[in-house]
């Protein structure tokens, strides 16, 4: 009788438990997002992830470089599902390492090709194009130079604008490395040096400074003049007009999974969702960025893409940041 009795609370208690568990397959995954992405862009993004879309996120910020390293301090150990890239160039470096797990043909297949890796580990979600900003009262296109490598002639002394602190300058730095080598590269920013540009500590002063008339030009990422009251706008964007000038690169974010992330499905759920129609349209319409799925447009403001236009460059060169710096602190710039 005590056996029976004990056997009836042993089944009972399972019983209780049973209903108060809920089982795994029922709980929504929680992805960990390594995000190089800035918050004030992708923050109200994220809260616009539907109930039903099979993921939640937990987002920790911070600049990508500083991400990437992290992620390959922690190894196997790492708890992020996914790294979100300003620049894919780092998500190349992390490729070639061995990093990221190979993502589903479906997804690669959703952007060009440009805008995935080579072996298929991350895809690009968005795109910064490297123009020049020109003050509209002072130069035309037709004045301005046909390629990146004009600007250090002396006609453009006193006149040009740039932040050899930047990232991007940076970024941009390391695919004219690749593309002229290092001494054409070196001789290049010298002349500009000796054009005695006026120095900026990143895009915005200088979108703003042609905008008045500080400067005649300066050298950013296209989207900082969009953020300007259009009706209060002098200034406007240029591109190269030399068919594939390395002046014309297109900088694009992305995204990939770490091999150690147990949750391959749903992180792969949460690209998909980067890429669809109505995110991409987001980063088009409320970022003015170029959106890397074929056949959503740009915002009316920003230019679309000519053909022939970009450079043709490695992603992967973008994140060779080491010699550039070490070029620019012997340069003084630094």
């Amino acid at each position: 009788m005590l056996r029976a009795l004990f056997t009836g609370l042993l089944v009972l208690a399972w019983g209780c438990n049973a209903d108060q568990a809920v089982p795994a397959e029922a709980e929504t995954p929680v992805l960990t997002v390594y995000s190089g992405r800035g918050e004030s862009l992708i923050g109200p993004l994220f809260e616009r992830i539907p109930d039903d879309a099979g993921f939640r996120v937990n987002v920790q910020y911070g600049k990508t470089a500083e991400m990437v390293t992290r992620l390959l301090t922690e190894g196997e150990q790492s708890p992020a599902d996914l790294i979100f890239a300003q620049d894919s160039g780092h998500l190349g470096i992390l490729a070639k390492r061995g990093v990221l797990a190979a993502l589903s043909e479906d997804i690669l297949d959703t952007v060009s090709p440009e805008y995935r890796g080579q072996t298929g580990e991350w895809v690009g979600t968005s795109g910064r194009l490297r123009v020049l900003v020109y003050d509209t009262t002072k130069l035309s296109p037709e004045q301005l130079p046909k390629s990146l490598e004009e600007l250090s002639l002396a006609k453009w002394k006193g006149k040009l604008g740039w932040a050899p602190a930047n990232g991007s300058l940076h970024a941009h730095l390391s695919v004219i490395r690749h593309a002229w080598g290092e001494e054409k590269t070196r001789t290049w920013l010298e002349g500009v040096l000796a054009n005695e540009p006026t120095t900026y500590p990143k895009n915005s002063p200088q979108v703003a400074a042609a905008n008045v008339g500080a400067i005649e030009m300066g050298w950013v990422n296209h989207y900082y003049l969009h953020r300007l009251d259009k009706h209060e706008r002098r200034a406007a964007n240029y591109s190269f007009s030399e068919p594939g000038d390395i002046g014309n690169v297109l900088m694009v974010s992305g995204v990939g999974i770490p091999k150690s992330s147990p949750k391959k499905a749903a992180a792969e759920a949460f690209i998909r969702w980067l890429l669809s129609e109505d995110v991409q349209s987001y980063f088009a319409q409320e970022g003015f960025e170029y959106p890397t799925r074929p056949g959503v447009r740009p915002h009316p403001d920003v230019k679309p893409l000519g053909k022939n236009q970009l450079a043709t460059i490695n992603q992967a060169d973008l994140a060779d940041l080491g010699p550039t710096r070490q070029m620019l602190t012997e340069l003084g710039l630094l």
